[in-house]
C-alpha cells in the first residue's frame, strides 16, 4: 500500500511553489558541496595526510572521474529508458534511482580516512564519484519533467542554484573552522567534514525524491513500449543517440561553454590552497576563509534568477567571466609585488572573483533545461536524459584530464610532498597554473558565450511550435520567425526538423 502511494505521488503534477523550488534544489548540496570539497581540499589532503605525491592524487582523481564518465554515458540513456521495465513504470525513470542513490551517498565520508593506500583512495573516491553522478543525471532532468514555462524552470534552477552556493560555502567555511578548533596539522578535521556531508546529501536527496514528480508514461512522446527490448539493444541506440545530441547548435556551443568554464573554474580551485600556502606564505585556515566567501552566490543566484529572465545567458556569461579574469590578473600582481596587508587584499579580490564564479556556475545549468526542447523539434522526443548524460560523461573527462595535468605539472616543477615551503620554480608553476591555466580556459568560454543565442523569447518559440505539432498542427502554418528561430538554435532548416507523423499517444 505504502509503495503504491508513493509511485502515486511521483506521477502526481503539482504546483512549483517555493516549497517545490527548495525541495527540488537541495539536492545540489551534493554538485556544489561535493565537487568543491574534492576540488579545494582532495589533492592538498593527499599530499600532506596520505602520503601521496600529487600525480598519485592526480591519477585517483583522474581514474575516477574516467569511471565516472562511463557511469555517466550509461545512465543517461538507461534513465530515459527505463519506463519500459517494471521498476521504471512503478517508481518513475527518474525517481527510482534517487530513492536507491541516497542511502548510498554516505560513501562519501570513507574518502577522508587518512593514512591507508593508493589503492584504498582510488576505489573510494571512484565509488563516491560513480554514485553521485548516477542520481545527478536522472535529477537534472526533473525540470524538464515537472514543467515546459520557463519562468518555472527558471524558479527550479535558481532554487538549485541557491543551494549549490550555500554548499560551495559551507564546504570551505566549515573546513576551516575546524582547522581553527583542531589544528590544521591534523587529519581529523577531514574526516570530520566528510561524515557531516555525507549525511546532508543523503537526507537532501531523499527530500528531493519524495517531494517531485515526473511525467506519466502515458505523456512521453515515444514508440510503444517494449518491456522485452534487450539491454545491448537499448544500449546501442543510446550510443547513436549521444551521437545526435552534436547535431543541436545550441548544445554545441552550451557545451563548449560549460565545459572550458567549469574546468577553468576546476585549475582554480586545485591550485588556490597551493597559491595561498606555498606562493602567498599564508596559512590553510585563510585559504579556507578566503573560499568561504564564495557565500556571495547565494546572493547572486537570487540576483542572477532576475538577470537571467530580463538580460539572458549571454549577458551573464559575459558579466561573470569578465570578473573573474580581471581577478586573476589581480592575484598575479599580487604574489608579484608582496604587498603589505596581503591577506585584506587577498580577500577583497576573492570577494569580486566570487561574484564572478557564482555566476559561472549558476547560468549554465539554468540553461541546460532548455536544450532538450530545442531539441525536442528534431528528434520528436524529450531526450534529457542523454543530454544531461553526455554533458556529465564530457564534464568528468574534462575534469580528470585538469586534474592529472595539474598534479603531474606542479610535481614536473619539484612539488615536495607534505613539505612546508616550496622551491621558488614550483611557486612561479602554481602561479601560472592559476593565472593562465585558469584564465586561459575562462577566455575560450567566454568566445562561444559571445554567440549563444537561447533565451526566454527564442525558448518561448520553439515550445509553442513544439506544441503546436504534437497536437497535430502542419509545418506549412508555421511563421517565418519561427522558421528562423529553429534555424538559428538547432542548426537544422525547419524543412527538416519534426519527425513525419510525430504525435503525442494522447494526440493519435
Amino acid at each position: 500500500m505504502a509503495f503504491n502511494k508513493l509511485s502515486k505521488r511521483i506521477y502526481t503534477k503539482r504546483d512549483i511553489t517555493l516549497g517545490t523550488a527548495v525541495s527540488f534544489g537541495i539536492t545540489d548540496f551534493i554538485g556544489g558541496g561535493g565537487q568543491t570539497i574534492i576540488g579545494a581540499w582532495m589533492l592538498f589532503f593527499y599530499t600532506s595526510y596520505c602520503n601521496l605525491t600529487a600525480t598519485d592524487g592526480a591519477i585517483i582523481v583522474g581514474v575516477g572521474k574516467i569511471v565516472t564518465a562511463i557511469v555517466g554515458l550509461l545512465m543517461g540513456g538507461f534513465t530515459d529508458n527505463f519506463y519500459k521495465h517494471r521498476l521504471g513504470k512503478k517508481f518513475g525513470r527518474r525517481h527510482f534511482f534517487l530513492f536507491i542513490g541516497s542511502p548510498l551517498l554516505l560513501c562519501f565520508a570513507l574518502m577522508w580516512v587518512s593514512g591507508l593506500n593508493f589503492w584504498y583512495y582510488l576505489l573510494t573516491f571512484a565509488a563516491f564519484d560513480a554514485i553521485s553522478t548516477a542520481v545527478m543525471i536522472p535529477f537534472e532532468t526533473l525540470p524538464t519533467e515537472m514543467t515546459t514555462d520557463f519562468n518555472k524552470r527558471t524558479k527550479l534552477s535558481t532554487a538549485r542554484m541557491f543551494f549549490s552556493a550555500s554548499a560551495t560555502f559551507l564546504a570551505t567555511f566549515i573546513p576551516g573552522q575546524l582547522f581553527r578548533i583542531l589544528g590544521q596539522n591534523s587529519p581529523v578535521p577531514f574526516f570530520i567534514n566528510g561524515l557531516l556531508f555525507a549525511i546532508i546529501f543523503a537526507i537532501a536527496m531523499f527530500f528531493t525524491a519524495f517531494n517531485t514528480w515526473e511525467r506519466p508514461v502515458s505523456e512521453i512522446a515515444t514508440d510503444d513500449v517494449d518491456e522485452k527490448e534487450s539491454f545491448f539493444k537499448v544500449f546501442a541506440e543510446d550510443i547513436k543517440a549521444y551521437f545526435s545530441t552534436f547535431k543541436i547548435k545550441s548544445f554545441r556551443k552550451h557545451l563548449a561553454i560549460y565545459l572550458f568554464s567549469f574546468t577553468g573554474k576546476d585549475v582554480y580551485n586545485t591550485v588556490f590552497t597551493y597559491f595561498c600556502v606555498y606562493v602567498l606564505g599564508v596559512t590553510a585556515t585563510v585559504a579556507a576563509n578566503v573560499l568561504s566567501l564564495s557565500i556571495v552566490g547565494v546572493a547572486m543566484t537570487l540576483v542572477g534568477g532576475f538577470l537571467i529572465i530580463k538580460f539572458g545567458p549571454r549577458w551573464l556569461y559575459m558579466f561573470g567571466y569578465s570578473l573573474m579574469l580581471l581577478m586573476l590578473v589581480a592575484y598575479y600582481l599580487i604574489a608579484k609585488t608582496m604587498p603589505e596587508h596581503i591577506v585584506a587584499l587577498l580577500f577583497v579580490v576573492s570577494f569580486v572573483y566570487q561574484i564572478g564564479r557564482s555566476t559561472l556556475e549558476f547560468t549554465p545549468w539554468n540553461v541546460y533545461p532548455f536544450i532538450p526542447d530545442v531539441d525536442e523539434i528534431v528528434a520528436g522526443k524529450n531526450r534529457a536524459g542523454v543530454f544531461a548524460s553526455v554533458m556529465t560523461f564530457l564534464r568528468n573527462a574534462t575534469a580528470a584530464l585538469a586534474t592529472v595535468l595539474v598534479g603531474v605539472f606542479l610535481d614536473a616543477n619539484g612539488f615536495v610532498k607534505g613539505a612546508k615551503t616550496q622551491p621558488l620554480g614550483t611557486q612561479h608553476a602554481i602561479l601560472n597554473a592559476l593565472v593562465f591555466g585558469a584564465g586561459g580556459l575562462i577566455i575560450i568560454a567566454l568566445l562561444f558565450a559571445l554567440t549563444f543565442k537561447v533565451n526566454k523569447k527564442t525558448h518561448g518559440i520553439v515550445v509553442d511550435e513544439v506544441n503546436r505539432l504534437k497536437a497535430g498542427g502542419s509545418k506549412a502554418d508555421a511563421t517565418e520567425e519561427t522558421k528562423s528561430v529553429v534555424k538559428t538554435l538547432t542548426g537544422i532548416d525547419y524543412a527538416n526538423v519534426w519527425p513525419a507523423g510525430k504525435t503525442v499517444k494522447g494526440n493519435k
